[in-house]
């Protein structure tokens, strides 16, 4: 699985975010470009941040769901939204994108921690599964408006 830890991935994801207009329509789904990225910005902050916590999730979505984050297999169209990263309103497309290349630049930065808390909702990932999921995550949303 591609990391946004490995160089060459990271400056991919970022000439695939710099390629992204505001006209730009989803193949699927109901966002528009600007909450996509803001969309994007969600699971990047939650790992930027790490902050420690004591939730242990829900069992049944890390039984049926965790593996899907960070394995080879393309995640499907249309899943549904975590109603705390769903964008409830119309997002500024250029401030967003902007914003989105910061948080791509600061995770790649951490490509050498080594202590990640764990997952609010998911539970324990090693380094290899935070970055392996960011890679899927923007990958899957970048396809989404065809870039």
């Amino acid at each position: 699985m591609k990391s946004l830890f490995e160089k060459s991935n990271y400056d991919e994801i970022l000439a695939r975010i710099d390629t992204l207009k505001e006209s730009d329509t989803g193949n699927w789904g109901k966002m528009t470009v600007g909450q996509m990225v803001w969309h994007c910005q969600v699971p990047l902050d939650v790992a930027i941040k790490n902050k420690p916590n004591n939730k242990t999730g829900n069992i049944l979505i890390k039984w049926f769901f965790k593996k899907s984050l960070y394995n080879e297999k393309p995640w499907r169209k249309n899943l549904p939204t975590s109603s705390f990263a769903k964008a409830k309103e119309e997002k500024d497309f250029e401030n967003e994108r902007a914003i989105l290349r910061e948080m791509v630049t600061a995770f790649y930065q951490l490509k050498d921690r080594t202590t990640w808390n764990p997952h609010p909702l998911f539970g324990v990932f090693t380094h290899d599964q935070w970055g392996a999921m960011q890679y899927k995550h923007l990958d899957h949303h970048l396809h989404q408006f065809g870039v």
